[in-house]
């Protein structure tokens, strides 16, 4: 996933978000409190709250808050003018942000019934039903964003995961050969192809996308995480090693490293690049 860039997506490799650890566990504890708080935040206003909307400077004060001061702000926007689609969609940020991706994915819904050609908010509908698992059913938001414009990056990159997620491969290549046509070298984009091409057994390939997304403009740590993922899925230990070091602390590193190690065939020789992802599942099975 603004990736993100909504950007860099969530990897489809299964092993990176259980396995290949970057301090996620410590953000399941957080979100089951920030649920509560959350859905607390949406509960409708009182009538002294409701009196007139924030002013201009207040709303963009507003959005330097952290997420869940946001999404209370927001919510009481909505709660004010339920009929103005600016404060739905600025709620749907502000829930994303603490991983409330149904009621996020509610809340763009509101703002594009209230503005159908608001081509962010049909993007926001897409992307939090990809973050919630359920990315068929962003589909339709996606491809109407794409005919409205088709200039715009995020939109074929966010499609295209979704088509990934929903096991339709070169759709979803084609996608983002086309968000690369619009952004040429957008290391969101080749991040999506290379993990993708990844599950696929094209490690290699993977490899060289990965190399040229962590060298442009806009690259992010969890683009580092898939290289070394990929160069340790090739016996390339060294290097891996070396990245892992540079972005994780050692403990985490000693967990991965020996994750990597018990996927790759006895033997291996250091260098080997020609397993593929099938080998290796074969192997670690």
């Amino acid at each position: 996933m603004t990736h993100k860039v909504f950007p860099a997506r969530p990897i489809p490799l299964l092993i990176l978000t259980a396995l290949f650890l970057n301090g996620m566990p410590a953000l399941g504890l957080a979100q089951s409190k920030a649920q509560t708080q959350a859905e607390a935040a949406a509960k409708p206003a009182t009538k002294a709250e409701t009196a007139r909307p924030a002013s201009a400077a207040d709303r963009e004060l507003a959005d330097r808050l952290p997420p869940l001061e946001r999404a209370s702000f927001w919510a009481r926007e909505v709660n004010i003018d339920p009929m103005n689609a600016e404060p739905h969609l600025r709620l749907a940020y502000a829930l994303r942000g603490v991983g409330q991706f149904e009621q996020a994915a509610e809340s763009a819904q509101k703002a594009l019934m209230l503005d159908p050609k608001r081509v962010d908010a049909m993007l926001e509908v897409g992307r939090n039903h990809i973050a919630r698992g359920q990315a068929f059913y962003g589909i339709t938001a996606l491809e109407l964003a794409v005919e409205t414009a088709p200039k715009d990056w995020r939109a074929h990159s966010l499609l295209g995961v979704a088509y990934e997620a929903v096991e339709r491969p070169e759709e979803a290549m084609a996608r983002w050969q086309m968000a690369l046509t619009v952004s040429p070298d957008n290391p969101a984009v080749l991040t999506n192809m290379a993990m993708l091409l990844a599950t696929q057994g094209g490690l290699p390939e993977a490899e060289g996308l990965l190399r040229k997304a962590t060298t442009r403009p806009g690259s992010t740590l969890q683009m580092r995480l898939n290289l070394a993922l990929v160069l340790g899925l090739q016996g390339k230990m060294q290097e891996a090693e070396q990245i892992l070091r540079r972005d994780q602390p050692p403990e985490t590193v000693a967990v991965n490293l020996r994750w990597l190690r018990e996927q790759l065939p006895e033997n291996a020789p250091s260098g080997d690049n020609g397993r593929t992802w099938n080998t290796l599942n074969k192997a670690a099975g």
